[in-house]
């Protein structure tokens, strides 16, 4: 069996009068990739600054390797790494300069640190700019760059808030390497992600909407959830003919590029009347993204 790193516990979260997380529980083991899905405001993350003991919450509780994310904030920042949607870089400081400074911060001793940042350097593939500024980077190279900054004080949990966001699909790729890489070397990684195609590269799924989650389990025990499969037809007016399955029927609807795919026990014979056309229908079981607008649109319902 393996060792749980992390233990979420009904927890809950208000700002004023809106609950951002209401109940929310679930567990990681070591050495695992858990991935956070939602649409924005589902309060994902709210409960990834929860666990960063960032924020406490209004009840229920978190633990951390052990440690309880409210009554041992201090021990908890010493073993985690947490990259937000804003994780500061200074655009001025070189590559090796803001490694430093996050060194400082974390207290890394001088007599550890050259060590670390040459590994981390190398491992990102940052070692020939290490002296360039980092207001200098690309894109993808600054998140490589905040990611090792991150990993400075060898953490045993990271905690990725949208890492890739606004990130080529180059670097995307680039930055999960990276990521499998860790996880090789015994981290465990838990993250929030708007892209559905990164999801299918987690180990295990939570789905959060409205500060609840909906569903957990692996990519496949996700997709497993879509009743009936998906059922997909291609189309010259799809958002036309999309909008008339889910008035005249009780199946989810949605478009991917001239493709419909439709959801939620239905046959293609009333796929067809709905459309009023013979369509070439074939059936799968669907995607992650799938997965994702059906129980979104379920859980609305």
């Amino acid at each position: 069996m393996k060792e749980i790193c992390v233990a979420v516990s009904n927890l809950t979260k208000s700002f004023k009068e809106v609950q951002a997380v209401k109940g929310v529980s679930f567990e990681v083991s070591r050495g695992e990739v858990f991935g956070l899905v939602g649409p924005d405001g589902a309060g994902k993350t709210t409960t990834m600054r929860i666990l960063a003991a960032i924020l406490a919450p209004d009840s229920g509780e978190a633990h951390i390797l052990g440690l309880n994310s409210t009554k041992d904030r201090e021990k908890i920042h010493d073993i985690i790494a947490y990259m937000s949607q804003r994780f500061g870089l200074y655009q001025d400081l070189t590559v090796e300069e803001n490694m430093e400074f996050y060194a400082d911060l974390y207290g890394v001793k001088r007599s550890e640190l050259k060590a670390s940042m040459d590994k981390l350097l190398e491992w990102s593939s940052l070692a020939q700019f290490r002296k360039r500024p980092a207001g200098k980077l690309s894109g993808g190279m600054k998140q490589k760059l905040g990611l090792a900054c991150a990993l400075i004080h060898t953490p045993e949990l990271l905690l990725l808030d949208e890492p890739t966001n606004g990130v080529d699909p180059v670097s995307r790729k680039e930055f999960w390497n990276l990521l499998y890489k860790l996880v090789d070397e015994g981290l465990t990684i838990i993250m929030t992600t708007a892209y559905l195609d990164e999801a299918e590269r987690c180990h295990r799924l939570a789905f959060m909407d409205k500060g609840k989650i909906t569903a957990r389990g692996t990519p496949q025990e996700i997709v497993g959830l879509i009743p009936g499969g998906v059922l997909k037809f291609n189309s010259d007016n799809p958002f036309e003919e999309s909008n008339k399955i889910a008035e005249s029927t009780e199946a989810v609807s949605t478009v991917f590029g001239s493709q419909v795919h439709v959801m939620g026990n239905i046959t293609e014979e009333k796929i067809q009347r709905s459309i009023n056309r013979q369509a070439e229908i074939t059936r799968s079981k669907g995607s992650v993204e799938d997965a994702f607008v059906y129980l979104s649109e379920t859980n609305h319902g």
